[in-house]
C-alpha cells in the first residue's frame, strides 16, 4: 500500500508541474505582458503578469539578492518537510489518509512549479485573474491553485481526523 501511495503522489506531483509548466509557457508565448483577455466579463480574465515576489506579491517590491535567497530557502524548507511527510514509513500498519497524501502531493507539486520559475527566470508567471464584485484577487497560476487545493485537503483531513483517531491494526 505504501508503494502505491508513493507512486500516486509522484504522479500527482509530476502532473501538477507538467500542467503548470505548459500553461506558463503558453501564456509567455501567447499573451503580452499586462494584457487582459476577458473570459467571463467582470468575473474571470486571462492575463500575463510576472511576480518577482511570493504569494500575493509579498516581497515583490524588495530589491537585491536576499529576496531570491529568502524565497528559494523557504521553498526548499517547505518542500523538504513535505517530502519527508510523504515518504515517512507507515506507522503501526496504518496508512496515511487519502486526503493527507493527496494534499501533500498537490502542495509539493505547486511549490516545485513556482520554485522552478524563481530559479530559472527569477520571477513567477501568473495568468488567472478572478473578481468577486469589486474585489480583485491577486493573479495566480496552476501551481498556486494546486497549493490552495492541497492546503484545503490538508485542512479537511485535519478536521476529519481531529476527533476520530486512526483505527489501530488488529493482530
Amino acid at each position: 500500500m505504501t508503494a502505491q501511495l508513493r507512486m500516486r503522489s509522484v504522479g500527482i506531483i509530476a502532473g501538477v508541474v507538467l500542467l503548470d509548466r505548459l500553461t506558463k509557457i503558453w501564456i509567455q508565448r501567447s499573451v503580452t505582458l499586462m494584457d487582459v483577455n476577458p473570459v467571463i466579463s467582470g468575473f474571470f480574465n486571462i492575463v500575463h503578469t510576472e511576480n518577482p515576489g511570493a504569494a500575493f506579491g509579498f516581497l515583490s517590491q524588495s530589491q537585491g539578492p536576499w529576496r531570491s535567497v529568502l524565497l528559494m530557502g523557504v521553498s526548499a524548507i517547505v518542500m523538504s518537510v513535505i517530502l519527508a511527510m510523504l515518504w515517512r514509513p507507515v506507522k503501526n500498519g496504518v496508512a496515511h489518509s487519502f486526503l493527507l497524501h493527496t494534499g501533500l502531493a498537490l502542495v509539493f507539486g505547486g511549490a516545485l512549479g513556482n520554485a522552478w520559475d524563481r530559479l530559472v527566470r527569477g520571477t513567477v508567471t501568473d495568468f488567472l485573474q478572478v473578481f468577486i464584485g469589486s474585489y480583485e484577487f491577486p493573479s495566480f497560476n496552476v501551481a498556486d491553485s494546486a497549493i490552495t487545493l492541497g492546503a484545503t485537503l490538508l485542512l479537511l483531513d485535519l478536521w476529519k481526523t481531529r476527533n476520530h483517531p486512526a483505527p489501530q491494526p488488529t493482530s
